[in-house]
């Protein structure tokens, strides 16, 4: 196991401070970079631990912050706040581009190899990273089937694997459809995964506190899901010592 040493940083977006969580593996040399994306809920220990096993596998990695350092437990609260912003593109890759230029500009982070990953809202902003061409080598999101401005995507440069659970009431077959039509429109190389019996946010494990209806933890997905994001990375964006 490598050492992996962590820090937070604070950064302007979205008028507001945000407070994101950089992890940073073992050595001195640079290494490529992801950026991850948190849940509607925003930036918890579960990203925070994400980011730290990619830093584990050799990668500089930035959980970013959706509220300025809050992390929004009542379900009321976060919906009125990320429903405004996911019909917002323009505020999601303010948002997007404030923690990309965060982690591009760590000393330890390859600027030409980054990645963005993220979760239900996290990854929305990932997505539109992508359609707002930005140069990543690759796009992973679960629970994200969001899609985007008419001709938007075809500015996506790399490819994007996407993951949601069959049972997803909040990501039902027709939004896949949508997704899928967008991304094959535009010529993006494009998979998507249905996680069979998964629920909403399948992915997270469970929270003290109410949740939205649709929500679920699966935990034999939740691994899988993470090892197809593990694979991606692999793929398009690889570790070289």
């Amino acid at each position: 196991m490598t050492t992996v040493t962590t820090r937070t940083v604070e950064y302007p977006a979205d008028s507001l401070t945000m407070i994101g969580h950089l992890a940073l593996p073992a050595g001195a040399e640079r290494r490529p970079a992801v950026l991850i994306g948190p849940e509607g809920m925003g930036l918890s220990d579960v990203e925070r631990r994400r980011a730290e096993a990619l830093a584990e596998l050799g990668y500089v990695a930035l959980a970013f912050d959706l509220h300025g350092g809050r992390y929004l437990d009542d379900p009321e609260e976060m919906l009125a706040r990320c429903l405004p912003l996911l019909a917002d593109p323009d505020r999601m890759r303010g948002i997007g581009h404030a923690a990309l230029d965060v982690l591009r500009a760590e000393p330890r982070a390859d600027p030409g190899r980054t990645a963005a990953i993220g979760y239900g809202t996290g990854g929305a902003v990932a997505l539109e990273l992508g359609r707002d061409g930005v140069d990543l080598r690759a796009i992973g999101t679960v629970n994200a089937l969001t899609t985007g401005r008419p001709g938007d995507a075809a500015r996506i440069r790399c490819p994007v694997w996407a993951g949601v659970g069959s049972e997803d009431p909040i990501m039902p077959p027709a939004q896949r459809e949508a997704f899928t039509a967008e991304m094959q429109a535009a010529g993006v190389d494009w998979r998507l995964v249905v996680y069979g019996g998964a629920l909403h946010a399948f992915h997270h494990p469970p929270v003290d506190h109410a949740a939205p209806p649709g929500v679920g933890y699966h935990p034999r997905h939740a691994q899988r899901a993470w090892d197809d994001i593990v694979a991606l990375l692999t793929e398009c964006l690889p570790v070289t010592n």
